[in-house]
């Protein structure tokens, strides 16, 4: 089976990012794991299509096996203390092995989890929606939610490798595939213009899962996002680049918050995000009109959504976004836009810019995309 594989150079810690067709049920996929204990988590709905072939290519028993219920609300303490309960139950060790078999919500809950076991054990991403191959199975942050904000408790564990099954896809329901799409186009925004380019022309070959166009896009963010870890880890760098991956974030960690996990995707609330970051940076003088024309054209042209939950004021929005992890000495840090393909970490832009985007948006009426079929 061919595949494409990257690497992410961090010392001892680097790992391999395998990407292609038919790599779940193949057991060179799982050759880091032969010889040791290995419990693996999913979803009901991965499960419903993905979780035989795994458990066989492993060779698990039905007890190694743990499946939650979907959804973003599974991304909890509480959650998080159930799977740490059933990992102690089965007495393994450090020497032993999780892995992650779903979406964002399963890979940053086992890797919480196996962040905090016995203070550390491996992990293995096996991530099997479009916005956990380009983005969040990368890069070693680890989260559970809080009802104060997303992501705010939490641990950096890297995964000792990433398979990335394209076919998982195909299972994909279509509102999914698009969250995935609105991070596949924040790597064009922040670091890529020939990437956004590419997009622009190619989207429709990408939304049709087209295997080498799907392959290519996956690839293509992940080595973005590789470069960017192999730099700056644990967001050390004053202003780093790594910081730069969370564009339109700290406007869509507010819309999640706010709605309380779950109604909007993830990927939704990054769209109405980089639209949002788009729209101050071009109130700030910092990128051209038909530049954030071209960004908010591109996540329409997926069916995201471009503008902010019903009844949500700007209020809601600044003092969710103090709780941003960003803030630095009580101050407000943005990732916004130079041009597209150049993003940068400020604190310095004007609050009434700031506020005047965020009348905007709320005033704007609520988001109707949702029903959007590609």
């Amino acid at each position: 089976m061919s595949s494409r594989i990257l690497n992410v150079e961090l010392g001892s810690r680097s790992y391999p990012i395998r990407i292609g067709s038919r790599l779940l049920p193949d057991p060179v996929s799982y050759q880091l794991l032969r010889g040791r204990r290995t419990l693996l988590l999913t979803d009901e709905n991965v499960a419903r299509h993905h979780l035989e072939p795994v458990v066989a290519a492993l060779k698990l028993t039905s007890e190694q096996a743990l499946v939650l219920k979907a959804g973003e609300s599974q991304k909890s303490w509480e959650r998080a203390g159930e799977v740490l309960d059933w990992m102690l139950s089965a007495r393994i060790g450090r020497d032993a092995a999780l892995v992650a078999l779903g979406g964002g919500v399963i890979g940053d809950l086992a890797g919480f989890c196996a962040a905090v076991y016995q203070r550390g054990i491996d992990f293995v991403q096996l991530p099997t929606t479009l916005l956990a191959q380009v983005d969040s199975s990368v890069g070693g942050k680890t989260a559970v939610n809080h009802e104060r904000g997303k992501n705010l408790i939490g641990a950096f564990h890297q995964p000792i490798a990433v398979v990335v099954d394209t076919d998982t896809l195909t299972t994909l329901p279509p509102r999914e595939l698009r969250a995935g799409l609105a991070e596949v186009i924040k790597y064009g925004l922040l670091a890529d213009p020939i990437l956004f380019t590419w997009l622009e022309k190619n989207l429709e070959r990408i939304i049709g899962l087209e295997p080498q166009f799907i392959a290519e896009t996956i690839e293509r963010c992940c080595a973005i996002k590789a470069r960017i870890v192999g730099l700056d880890e644990r967001e050390n760098i004053a202003g780093g680049p790594r910081a730069l991956l969370n564009l339109g974030h700290t406007f869509g960690h507010a819309i999640e918050t706010y709605t309380g996990y779950g109604e909007w995707l993830h990927g939704e609330a990054v769209a109405t995000g980089m639209c949002m970051a788009a729209d101050l940076s071009h109130r700030l003088g910092w990128i051209k009109s038909v530049e954030l024309e071209r960004a908010t054209r591109l996540l329409g042209r997926v069916g995201l959504p471009t503008s902010v939950p019903a009844g949500m004021t700007p209020k809601d929005f600044r003092d969710l976004m103090g709780l941003d992890k960003k803030v630095k000495a009580g101050k407000l840090r943005l990732v916004l836009l130079r041009s597209i393909g150049e993003a940068v970490l400020t604190s310095e832009f004007d609050e009434g810019a700031l506020m005047a985007t965020l009348e905007k948006y709320c005033s704007a009426g609520p988001a109707h995309a949702f029903a959007v079929s590609i």
